[in-house]
C-alpha cells in the first residue's frame, strides 16, 4: 500500500480498484463518504463512539438515507463500544434508526470485544477503511478488493458475535 492523498472527491465516486493508506482524519472522513456513496447492499461500523469521524454531518446522514431508501435490503450495522454519544450528540444516525428501523441495527461490544481498537467500515464486502489503531490516524482504504476484505470482514464479524443490544428505534418501558 502506498501513503497517498485524500481519495476522490465524494460526489464522483470512482470504482477504479486501488488501495491506499491515509495518513490524517479528513482523508478518512473523505474516503468513507465517498464509500457511503457506493453502497448497494450494507455498510458496516466498528468504532469506539462514532464521534471523530463525521457521522453526525448533514451530508453523510442524507447519503446513508438515500442508501437505506434504494433498496429493501439495504443495511447499516453499527458496533461500538460506547453508545453515549450517540444518544447524546448524534440525532441524525438516531433519526436514521427511528424511521429505517428495519434496516439500521446499533450495537455495543461485548465483553470478549472491549479490547478492540481498530475502527473498521466495510462496504458491500468489497470496500473498507480500517484504522489501525483510534489513538493513531493512519488507517488502509481500499476500493473494489474483495480479497483484501475478507480479513477485515471475519474481524468485524467476530466482534459482532460477542455485541449486545445498544440503542433501540423504541423506548419501551415506564
Amino acid at each position: 500500500m502506498a501513503t497517498s492523498t485524500p481519495p476522490d472527491s465524494p460526489q464522483s465516486p470512482d470504482l477504479t480498484p486501488r488501495q491506499e493508506v491515509l495518513e490524517t482524519l479528513a482523508a478518512q472522513i473523505m474516503a468513507i463518504d465517498t464509500m457511503i456513496g457506493l453502497a448497494q447492499r450494507s455498510i458496516r461500523v466498528f468504532d469506539v463512539d462514532l464521534s471523530t469521524m463525521g457521522w453526525n454531518s448533514l451530508a453523510r446522514a442524507e447519503k446513508i438515507a438515500a442508501f437505506l431508501r434504494a433498496q429493501r435490503t439495504s443495511r447499516l450495522e453499527i458496533i461500538v463500544h460506547d453508545t453515549a454519544w450517540i444518544e447524546r450528540s448524534c440525532p441524525r444516525i438516531t433519526h436514521l434508526l427511528k424511521y429505517y428501523a428495519h434496516a439500521v441495527a446499533i450495537l455495543r461490544t461485548g465483553e470478549e470485544a472491549k479490547h478492540a481498537m481498530d475502527p473498521l467500515v466495510i462496504v458491500d464486502d468489497t470496500h473498507f477503511l480500517h484504522r489501525f489503531h483510534i489513538a493513531q490516524p493512519r488507517a488502509a482504504f481500499a476500493i473494489d478488493a474483495p480479497d483484501a476484505a475478507k480479513p477485515l470482514i471475519e474481524r468485524f464479524d467476530a466482534i459482532r458475535a460477542s455485541a449486545e443490544p445498544g440503542l433501540s428505534a423504541s423506548v419501551l418501558g415506564l
